[in-house]
């Protein structure tokens, strides 16, 4: 955690800074997990990397494996709006019987072929969750990579239901991870996959970090993981662009991936498992999937007004 003498030098050359949700026992869960940099309201850079030394490399021979866009056009002012939005809220004010009103967190802002998806803890449906369902339901394509893997019921029948239904699903998944909790929660669910004829690959070189979603030709790219968090707690920013051309490279990028990436296979999955490693990974899931939402609800219902 940052000292709060880090920002003096920024503040002293007239910057405003502001921390999301001040530390209390009280919202520890509750967290601000988007990434954006607006610059001078003409270009903005979105994806699912952070500013720190971590990030320092290629991915492969050292710094953790990621990717983000840069973008100008339309939606620029959109993000911007964004990050105007959660700018305000910093100090986690909300209003009297919040519980009972749908968020302002979680919107969907449609342009032309890009539709920018903004989600947060409350009421109210995932914009990103529910684009993603729909899109699934027609899908014959589906690669994604991402860091930290736990989709709900609902999106595991989606994609298997591709997969047994003649389409081809892969995913690039964290070989390692700086949080061994998620690693092993996404390891609860491999079997089910690899039954379902899913393509699951881990990758090697460094942490994975990147949030990439690949249907036939549309793109999710952003601070979005598919696990219990990024769906049902923290505030995050992803956007769906359904273009061949950015479909075409994000292809390329996911199969230049693979070529870092040990492929699991069923045969192989199951001589590893042991009675313990079940064991732990089942633990890791309840308290995942179970436990953390369940907190989170705790802490939302009992902010002040």
């Amino acid at each position: 955690m940052l000292p709060g003498t880090f920002w003096d030098s920024l503040r002293s050359a007239g910057s405003e800074v502001r921390q999301f949700n001040p530390v209390s026992l009280k919202r520890l869960i509750i967290r601000d997990h988007r990434k954006l940099l607006v610059c001078d309201g003409r270009v903005a850079f979105v994806g699912g990397f952070n500013i720190a030394t971590e990030y320092e490399g290629d991915g492969v021979k050292s710094g953790w494996c990621d990717m983000g866009m840069k973008i100008e056009g339309a939606l620029v002012a959109q993000l911007e709006s964004s990050f105007e939005q959660i700018f305000a809220r910093a100090e986690f004010q909300h209003k009297r019987f919040a519980l009972l009103r749908k968020t302002d967190a979680k919107i969907s802002v449609a342009l032309s072929k890009e539709q920018l998806l903004l989600s947060g803890p409350g009421r109210g449906r995932n914009p990103f969750k529910r684009a993603l369902h729909r899109d699934l339901q027609r899908a014959k394509n589906v690669q994604i990579i991402i860091a930290y893997f736990l989709p709900t019921l609902r999106l595991r029948r989606d994609l298997i239901r591709v997969a047994r239904g003649g389409g081809k699903v892969e995913f690039i998944l964290a070989g390692k991870s700086d949080v061994q909790l998620s690693l092993l929660a996404a390891h609860s669910l491999y079997r089910r996959f690899l039954k379902g004829n899913i393509g699951i690959y881990e990758y090697q070189p460094q942490i994975l970090h990147a949030k990439l979603i690949i249907v036939d030709d549309i793109v999710y790219l952003g601070s979005a993981n598919l696990d219990t968090r990024s769906l049902r707690i923290n505030y995050e920013l992803m956007i769906r662009f359904e273009n061949k051309e950015i479909a075409d490279e994000a292809r390329e990028i996911f199969s230049n991936n693979l070529n870092h990436c040990h492929r699991v296979t069923a045969e192989e999955w199951r001589k590893s498992r042991t009675f313990w490693g079940k064991l732990k990974q089942r633990w890791a899931y309840f308290l995942l999937n179970h436990v953390d939402p369940y907190l989170a609800r705790r802490q939302w219902r009992d902010l002040p007004d």
